[in-house]
């Protein structure tokens, strides 16, 4: 909502808080510019070329800046049901040709050179919900200049040919969505988050209320056991000190 288009979602930065929940880290690839609010219906089609007079003529900020000089600029306002609105706040208008990312996590836009936007964080949340579930990302090699081409040119496959579960289904539909190579069509480009949310593979969950529900494991430390071969007082009471996780 602050008109941050991250690029660089990987493992290594979603850090576990102490409460358990999650929270990302490491913004020095963002890109930062003008989102553009709107309130929408599900059947309704966003603009795909959006008034000139919403984009901004300001060079893209740093994820600072953006905390300090956000507002948005509404799109369009519609009067309808409560059950039937949609917020969206999508930097639907941001645009760059940085090279920018972690090779295996990087969009095929990226990776063929050409412009991108905010569609390229959903591809590397595909790359990242794939991982999560079968352990390693669908278009690594073992070089960076052969994954960045199979990134481009090879097509998503899956570990199994069918999956185990209703649950492994809806995500691999989910993946399927969010790893579509054309970001103009991918999973997220129009709504973002909106469209993303509802997909069946979230089903039952409340994001909402996300931060209210229990995380299923807390975060504690443990005591590791010391190695140390002499006795002393002090010593120990300082190695101790650092001997938890």
């Amino acid at each position: 909502m602050l008109g941050i288009i991250y690029r660089d979602l990987k493992p290594e930065n979603v850090l576990v808080r102490s409460d358990g929940h999650i929270m990302l880290s490491d913004f020095d690839l963002s890109l930062c510019s003008d989102a553009i609010a709107a309130v929408e219906s599900p059947s309704s089609s966003p603009d795909p070329t959006p008034p000139q007079n919403h984009r901004s003529s300001r060079p893209p900020t740093t994820p600072l800046s953006c905390l300090f000089h956000r507002f948005f600029r509404s799109k369009k306002i519609q009067t309808l049901a409560p059950n039937n609105l949609f917020f969206v706040a999508e930097p639907v208008t941001a645009r760059s040709r940085s090279f920018v990312g972690t090779h295996e996590y990087i969009s095929p836009e990226v990776a063929a050179g050409g412009s991108h936007g905010n569609a390229v964080d959903w591809w590397s949340l595909g790359i990242f919900i794939y991982e999560m579930i079968y352990g390693g990302t669908p278009f690594a090699a073992p070089s960076n200049e052969v994954t960045l081409r199979n990134i481009v040119k090879r097509p998503l496959t899956f570990p199994t040919h069918s999956p185990a579960s209703l649950l492994e289904h809806h995500a691999r539909d989910l993946i399927s969505g969010l790893l579509n190579k054309d970001p103009n069509t991918r999973l997220g480009s129009k709504r973002g988050a909106a469209d993303v949310k509802t997909h069946p593979f979230f089903k039952g969950l409340n994001f909402a209320l996300i931060r209210s529900l229990t995380p299923p494991e807390i975060p504690g430390f443990r005591r590791q056991p010391t190695t140390t071969s002499f006795h002393h007082p002090k010593i120990e009471e300082q190695s101790n000190a650092f001997d938890y996780f």
